[in-house]
């Protein structure tokens, strides 16, 4: 096969220097994956807990709502702890493998686009919460992160904005349903992550440890 001109390899070099500079690539496949089987393994201690108020604390005690939504911040809290402590694993990894600064200027802005509509939103889910709106507090999250994909995707890897748009469409129909909020957290933050972080894997990162397997066969 005939290697590329000297001229095109350059200007390819080029152009993944500044991807590398503009854009935060170094997303793992596997930290979606994590991030959804988290999310999953959540949403059913959250059910577990729900069904348990409702047979043996429902209309017993007054301190029993109080008690079940406490338990549920706790939960989520929890939930989104292990799935970004496996997201920043999985990244730091991806990054010492390639090479790239793992806290650099596009990082910085990744963070702060994604961290504007998160935290706009955790401030409206919170007054929702104070007003006792428990049925809109689901469909508020999954629009709010879709929000923040879709915001930071302009500087990360493209995929990342029809995750967010998978997000805020899951957030619109859930506000029609919004005794299935579990339900659509399930499928947003379980589902789909799954499904994208499979992808990202199979684009990006399956090439790329077939290559090692190869390149080490050979080296033997």
């Amino acid at each position: 096969m005939d290697k590329p001109a000297p001229g095109l390899e350059t200007l390819n070099d080029i152009k993944r220097m500044m991807e590398r500079s503009s854009r935060f690539i170094s997303l793992s496949g596997w930290s979606g994956i994590t991030a959804g089987l988290c999310a999953l393994a959540g949403a059913a201690f959250a059910h577990r807990r729900i069904v348990s108020y409702y047979q043996t604390e429902y209309l017993q005690s007054a301190d029993a709502i109080t008690n079940l939504k406490s338990d549920l911040i706790l939960i989520a809290f929890f939930t989104f702890v292990s799935a970004l402590v496996f997201a920043f694993l999985f990244t730091f990894l991806k990054s010492k493998k390639e090479g790239v600064a793992i806290w650099g200027s596009a990082a910085r802005r990744l963070l702060w686009n994604t961290m504007l509509p998160l935290l706009t939103g955790g401030f409206l889910i919170w007054h929702l919460l104070e007003n006792k709106d428990y049925g809109l507090v689901a469909p508020a999250c999954l629009l709010f992160y879709g929000l923040a994909l879709v915001n930071g995707s302009k500087y990360t890897m493209g995929e990342v904005r029809w995750l967010g748009y998978g997000e805020i469409l899951l957030g619109i129909f859930n506000l029609w349903f919004q005794g299935k909020g579990i339900i659509f957290w399930w499928l947003g933050f379980g589902v789909l992550h799954i499904i994208y972080g499979l992808a990202m894997w199979w684009k990006y990162e399956r090439q790329s440890n077939a290559g090692e397997t190869l390149r080490e066969i050979n080296a033997d």
